[in-house]
Protein backbone atom coordinates (compact mmCIF):
# COMPACT_ATOMS: atom_id res chain seq x y z
CA UNK A 1 0.00 0.00 0.00
CA UNK A 2 1.38 3.40 -0.99
CA UNK A 3 2.16 6.08 1.59
CA UNK A 4 0.37 9.42 1.22
CA UNK A 5 2.83 12.32 1.31
CA UNK A 6 1.91 16.00 1.45
CA UNK A 7 4.71 18.13 0.02
CA UNK A 8 4.14 21.58 1.52
CA UNK A 9 5.58 24.57 -0.31
CA UNK A 10 5.11 28.31 -0.72
CA UNK A 11 4.89 30.16 2.57
CA UNK A 12 4.47 33.75 3.67
CA UNK A 13 7.94 35.21 3.09
CA UNK A 14 10.06 36.49 0.22
CA UNK A 15 11.38 32.93 -0.18
CA UNK A 16 8.05 31.54 -1.41
CA UNK A 17 9.07 31.22 -5.07
CA UNK A 18 12.24 29.33 -4.14
CA UNK A 19 10.14 27.06 -1.95
CA UNK A 20 7.79 26.31 -4.86
CA UNK A 21 10.80 25.15 -6.90
CA UNK A 22 12.07 22.99 -4.04
CA UNK A 23 8.67 21.36 -3.58
CA UNK A 24 8.36 20.63 -7.29
CA UNK A 25 11.75 18.91 -7.32
CA UNK A 26 10.82 16.77 -4.30
CA UNK A 27 7.63 15.64 -6.04
CA UNK A 28 9.53 14.91 -9.24
CA UNK A 29 12.03 12.60 -7.53
CA UNK A 30 9.93 10.74 -4.95
CA UNK A 31 9.37 7.11 -5.97
CA UNK A 32 5.82 6.88 -7.37
CA UNK A 33 5.74 3.13 -6.72
CA UNK A 34 6.00 3.85 -2.97
CA UNK A 35 4.35 7.23 -2.52
CA UNK A 36 1.22 9.10 -3.50
CA UNK A 37 2.46 12.69 -3.49
CA UNK A 38 0.24 15.74 -3.20
CA UNK A 39 1.62 19.23 -3.59
CA UNK A 40 0.12 21.53 -0.94
CA UNK A 41 0.63 25.25 -1.45
CA UNK A 42 0.48 27.32 1.72
CA UNK A 43 -0.18 31.04 1.44
CA UNK A 44 -1.46 33.63 3.90
CA UNK A 45 -4.95 33.37 2.41
CA UNK A 46 -5.26 29.74 1.40
CA UNK A 47 -3.87 26.22 1.89
CA UNK A 48 -4.69 24.18 -1.21
CA UNK A 49 -3.88 21.35 -3.57
CA UNK A 50 -4.13 22.05 -7.29
CA UNK A 51 -4.79 19.16 -9.67
CA UNK A 52 -3.45 18.84 -13.22
CA UNK A 53 -6.53 20.60 -14.62
CA UNK A 54 -5.81 23.62 -12.44
CA UNK A 55 -8.71 23.09 -10.03
CA UNK A 56 -7.91 23.95 -6.42
CA UNK A 57 -9.02 21.98 -3.37
CA UNK A 58 -8.73 23.55 0.07
CA UNK A 59 -7.02 21.76 2.96
CA UNK A 60 -9.20 21.09 6.00
CA UNK A 61 -7.01 22.64 8.71
CA UNK A 62 -8.79 20.72 11.49
CA UNK A 63 -6.93 17.56 10.55
CA UNK A 64 -4.83 18.60 7.51
CA UNK A 65 -6.92 16.46 5.17
CA UNK A 66 -8.01 16.92 1.58
CA UNK A 67 -11.45 16.25 0.09
CA UNK A 68 -11.11 15.22 -3.57
CA UNK A 69 -13.75 13.87 -5.98
CA UNK A 70 -12.26 10.42 -5.36
CA UNK A 71 -12.72 10.78 -1.60
CA UNK A 72 -11.03 12.10 1.52
CA UNK A 73 -7.24 12.04 1.60
CA UNK A 74 -5.37 11.89 4.89
CA UNK A 75 -1.59 12.00 5.02
CA UNK A 76 0.96 9.66 6.55
CA UNK A 77 3.75 12.23 6.46
CA UNK A 78 4.42 15.84 5.48
CA UNK A 79 7.51 16.72 3.47
CA UNK A 80 8.38 20.26 4.51
CA UNK A 81 9.81 22.27 1.59
CA UNK A 82 8.92 25.73 2.91
CA UNK A 83 11.82 28.15 3.38
CA UNK A 84 11.09 30.98 5.79
CA UNK A 85 7.83 31.38 7.68
CA UNK A 86 5.74 29.32 8.47
CA UNK A 87 7.77 26.23 7.55
CA UNK A 88 11.19 27.11 8.89
CA UNK A 89 10.33 29.11 12.01
CA UNK A 90 8.40 26.48 13.96
CA UNK A 91 4.81 27.52 13.21
CA UNK A 92 3.96 24.57 10.95
CA UNK A 93 6.06 22.20 13.03
CA UNK A 94 3.98 23.05 16.11
CA UNK A 95 0.75 22.58 14.16
CA UNK A 96 1.82 19.16 12.88
CA UNK A 97 3.06 18.13 16.34
CA UNK A 98 -0.41 18.90 17.73
CA UNK A 99 -1.96 16.75 15.00
CA UNK A 100 0.64 14.02 15.67
CA UNK A 101 1.43 14.09 11.96
CA UNK A 102 5.06 13.23 11.13
CA UNK A 103 6.98 15.85 9.15
CA UNK A 104 10.49 15.89 7.73
CA UNK A 105 11.98 19.02 9.34
CA UNK A 106 13.22 19.56 12.88
CA UNK A 107 10.79 20.10 15.76
CA UNK A 108 9.03 23.39 16.56
CA UNK A 109 11.41 24.70 19.23
CA UNK A 110 14.54 23.94 17.20
CA UNK A 111 13.01 25.53 14.10
CA UNK A 112 12.13 28.73 15.96
CA UNK A 113 15.57 28.89 17.57
CA UNK A 114 17.62 28.34 14.41
CA UNK A 115 15.46 30.76 12.43
CA UNK A 116 16.30 33.52 14.91
CA UNK A 117 19.95 34.31 14.19
CA UNK A 118 20.49 36.31 17.38
CA UNK A 119 19.02 33.66 19.67
CA UNK A 120 20.82 30.85 17.86
CA UNK A 121 24.26 32.42 18.24
CA UNK A 122 23.59 33.28 21.90
CA UNK A 123 22.54 29.68 22.59
CA UNK A 124 25.62 28.19 20.95
CA UNK A 125 28.28 30.50 22.39
CA UNK A 126 28.47 28.64 25.74
CA UNK A 127 29.31 25.48 23.76
CA UNK A 128 32.39 27.14 22.27
CA UNK A 129 30.92 27.82 18.83
CA UNK A 130 32.77 30.80 17.36
CA UNK A 131 30.87 33.58 15.59
CA UNK A 132 31.30 37.22 14.51
CA UNK A 133 30.89 40.19 16.84
CA UNK A 134 27.32 41.41 16.67
CA UNK A 135 25.03 44.32 17.51
CA UNK A 136 21.26 43.68 17.90
CA UNK A 137 18.64 46.23 16.90
CA UNK A 138 14.83 46.18 17.13
CA UNK A 139 12.48 48.34 15.11
CA UNK A 140 11.92 51.59 17.03
CA UNK A 141 15.30 51.49 18.77
CA UNK A 142 17.52 54.57 18.62
CA UNK A 143 20.13 54.01 15.91
CA UNK A 144 23.55 54.71 17.39
CA UNK A 145 25.79 54.59 14.33
CA UNK A 146 28.93 55.39 16.32
CA UNK A 147 28.11 52.60 18.78
CA UNK A 148 27.54 50.14 15.95
CA UNK A 149 30.87 50.94 14.31
CA UNK A 150 32.68 50.80 17.64
CA UNK A 151 31.21 47.34 18.33
CA UNK A 152 31.48 45.58 14.95
CA UNK A 153 33.78 47.79 12.86
CA UNK A 154 33.68 48.33 9.10
CA UNK A 155 32.89 46.77 6.77
CA UNK A 156 29.95 45.06 8.47
CA UNK A 157 26.84 43.10 7.55
CA UNK A 158 23.35 44.36 8.34
CA UNK A 159 20.90 41.44 8.33
CA UNK A 160 17.24 40.80 8.92
CA UNK A 161 17.27 38.59 12.02
CA UNK A 162 14.60 36.15 10.82
CA UNK A 163 14.93 35.79 7.04
CA UNK A 164 16.72 33.60 4.53
CA UNK A 165 18.07 33.54 0.98
CA UNK A 166 19.95 36.78 1.73
CA UNK A 167 16.77 38.86 1.75
CA UNK A 168 17.26 42.00 3.85
CA UNK A 169 21.06 41.78 4.00
CA UNK A 170 23.63 44.41 3.06
CA UNK A 171 27.40 44.64 3.27
CA UNK A 172 28.21 48.15 4.48
CA UNK A 173 31.60 49.73 3.83
CA UNK A 174 30.94 53.32 4.94
CA UNK A 175 29.49 54.66 8.17
CA UNK A 176 27.03 56.91 6.34
CA UNK A 177 25.44 53.88 4.60
CA UNK A 178 24.51 52.03 7.80
CA UNK A 179 21.15 53.79 8.25
CA UNK A 180 20.08 52.92 4.67
CA UNK A 181 20.99 49.27 5.20
CA UNK A 182 19.02 49.21 8.45
CA UNK A 183 15.91 50.53 6.70
CA UNK A 184 16.22 47.80 4.05
CA UNK A 185 16.64 45.07 6.67
CA UNK A 186 13.57 46.26 8.58
CA UNK A 187 11.49 45.69 5.43
CA UNK A 188 12.03 41.95 6.00
CA UNK A 189 11.84 41.75 9.80
CA UNK A 190 11.29 43.92 12.89
CA UNK A 191 14.56 42.63 14.36
CA UNK A 192 17.99 42.91 12.80
CA UNK A 193 21.52 41.82 13.61
CA UNK A 194 24.61 43.76 12.57
CA UNK A 195 27.75 41.63 12.38
CA UNK A 196 31.46 42.24 11.90
CA UNK A 197 32.95 41.29 8.55
CA UNK A 198 34.93 38.06 8.62
CA UNK A 199 37.44 37.70 5.81
CA UNK A 200 38.19 34.13 4.89
CA UNK A 201 36.99 31.09 2.97
CA UNK A 202 33.23 30.60 3.19
CA UNK A 203 31.84 27.08 3.28
CA UNK A 204 28.47 25.42 3.53
CA UNK A 205 28.16 22.17 5.51
CA UNK A 206 25.25 19.79 5.12
CA UNK A 207 24.49 17.57 8.11
CA UNK A 208 21.63 15.10 7.79
CA UNK A 209 20.26 11.98 9.40
CA UNK A 210 20.69 9.20 6.86
CA UNK A 211 20.05 5.52 7.50
CA UNK A 212 19.81 6.14 11.26
CA UNK A 213 23.15 7.94 11.44
CA UNK A 214 24.19 11.60 11.56
CA UNK A 215 26.11 12.19 8.35
CA UNK A 216 28.25 15.16 7.30
CA UNK A 217 28.03 15.61 3.54
CA UNK A 218 30.96 16.77 1.39
CA UNK A 219 31.63 20.43 2.20
CA UNK A 220 30.95 23.15 -0.38
CA UNK A 221 33.17 26.20 -0.85
CA UNK A 222 31.35 29.40 -1.78
CA UNK A 223 33.10 31.84 -4.13
CA UNK A 224 30.81 34.78 -4.90
CA UNK A 225 31.31 37.02 -7.93
CA UNK A 226 29.50 39.74 -5.96
CA UNK A 227 30.63 41.50 -2.79
CA UNK A 228 29.17 38.64 -0.73
CA UNK A 229 26.99 35.52 -1.14
CA UNK A 230 23.78 37.46 -1.86
CA UNK A 231 20.55 36.48 -3.64
CA UNK A 232 22.10 36.86 -7.11
CA UNK A 233 25.06 34.74 -6.11
CA UNK A 234 22.79 32.05 -4.65
CA UNK A 235 20.12 31.84 -7.32
CA UNK A 236 21.25 33.67 -10.46
CA UNK A 237 24.60 32.03 -11.11
CA UNK A 238 26.79 34.81 -9.68
CA UNK A 239 28.91 32.40 -7.68
CA UNK A 240 30.97 29.24 -7.81
CA UNK A 241 29.90 26.43 -5.51
CA UNK A 242 32.83 24.05 -5.32
CA UNK A 243 32.22 20.58 -3.87
CA UNK A 244 34.37 19.29 -2.27
CA UNK A 245 35.72 22.54 -0.86
CA UNK A 246 39.37 23.46 -1.42
CA UNK A 247 40.26 23.43 2.25
CA UNK A 248 42.93 21.66 4.28
CA UNK A 249 42.39 18.40 6.11
CA UNK A 250 42.50 20.18 9.48
CA UNK A 251 39.95 22.76 8.32
CA UNK A 252 37.68 19.97 7.07
CA UNK A 253 38.04 18.09 10.34
CA UNK A 254 37.32 21.22 12.38
CA UNK A 255 34.24 22.34 10.45
CA UNK A 256 32.78 18.83 10.28
CA UNK A 257 33.25 18.49 14.04
CA UNK A 258 31.61 21.87 14.77
CA UNK A 259 28.68 21.24 12.39
CA UNK A 260 28.06 17.83 13.97
CA UNK A 261 28.28 19.34 17.46
CA UNK A 262 25.65 21.95 16.55
CA UNK A 263 23.36 19.24 15.15
CA UNK A 264 23.66 17.21 18.36
CA UNK A 265 23.57 20.09 20.87
CA UNK A 266 20.41 21.53 19.33
CA UNK A 267 18.85 18.05 18.91
CA UNK A 268 18.17 18.67 15.24
CA UNK A 269 16.80 16.12 12.81
CA UNK A 270 16.26 15.86 9.09
CA UNK A 271 18.31 18.12 6.83
CA UNK A 272 20.45 21.04 7.93
CA UNK A 273 22.89 23.26 6.12
CA UNK A 274 25.20 25.49 8.15
CA UNK A 275 27.33 28.34 6.81
CA UNK A 276 30.82 29.11 8.15
CA UNK A 277 33.78 31.35 7.41
CA UNK A 278 37.30 30.23 8.24
CA UNK A 279 39.61 32.52 10.18
CA UNK A 280 42.82 30.54 9.90
CA UNK A 281 41.80 26.95 10.57
CA UNK A 282 38.87 27.86 12.81
CA UNK A 283 35.29 27.93 11.45
CA UNK A 284 33.04 30.82 12.54
CA UNK A 285 29.31 30.13 12.34
CA UNK A 286 27.11 32.43 10.25
CA UNK A 287 23.76 30.62 10.38
CA UNK A 288 21.94 27.28 10.41
CA UNK A 289 19.23 26.43 7.85
CA UNK A 290 16.77 23.67 8.76
CA UNK A 291 14.78 23.61 5.51
CA UNK A 292 17.52 24.29 2.94
CA UNK A 293 16.93 24.62 -0.79
CA UNK A 294 16.17 21.32 -2.54
CA UNK A 295 16.32 22.14 -6.25
CA UNK A 296 18.82 20.27 -8.44
CA UNK A 297 21.05 23.37 -8.30
CA UNK A 298 20.81 23.84 -4.52
CA UNK A 299 23.82 23.20 -2.34
CA UNK A 300 22.52 20.34 -0.18
CA UNK A 301 21.42 18.18 -3.16
CA UNK A 302 24.81 18.86 -4.78
CA UNK A 303 26.53 17.67 -1.62
CA UNK A 304 24.36 14.56 -1.41
CA UNK A 305 25.15 13.63 -4.99
CA UNK A 306 28.87 14.13 -4.29
CA UNK A 307 28.39 11.61 -1.46
CA UNK A 308 26.78 9.15 -3.86
CA UNK A 309 23.24 9.82 -2.63
CA UNK A 310 20.67 10.41 -5.36
CA UNK A 311 17.86 12.93 -4.93
CA UNK A 312 15.37 10.07 -4.73
CA UNK A 313 17.41 8.47 -1.92
CA UNK A 314 17.88 11.82 -0.18
CA UNK A 315 14.18 12.65 -0.18
CA UNK A 316 13.10 9.14 0.77
CA UNK A 317 15.52 9.16 3.71
CA UNK A 318 13.79 12.23 5.16
CA UNK A 319 10.40 10.51 4.99
CA UNK A 320 11.79 7.29 6.47
CA UNK A 321 13.31 9.17 9.42
CA UNK A 322 10.13 11.21 10.00
CA UNK A 323 7.96 8.10 10.07
CA UNK A 324 10.14 6.58 12.79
Amino acid sequence: MKINIAVVMGGFSSEKEISMKSGSVVMKHLDTTKYNTYGIVITKNSWYHQDISGKKYEIDKHDFSLELPSGKITFDCVFNAIHGTPGEDGLLQGYFELLQLPQTACNAYQAALTFNKRDLLSTLKPYGIKCAKSYPLNEGDVIDVEGIVETVGLPCFVKANKAGSSFGISKVHKKEDIAIAIVMAFKEDDEIIIESFLEGTEVSVGVITYKDEIKVLPVTEIVSENDFFDYQAKYEGKSQEITPARISDIQLQNVASVATKIYKVLKLKGYTRSEFIFIGDQPYLLEVNTTPGLTEESILPQQAQAAGISLAQLFESAITEALK
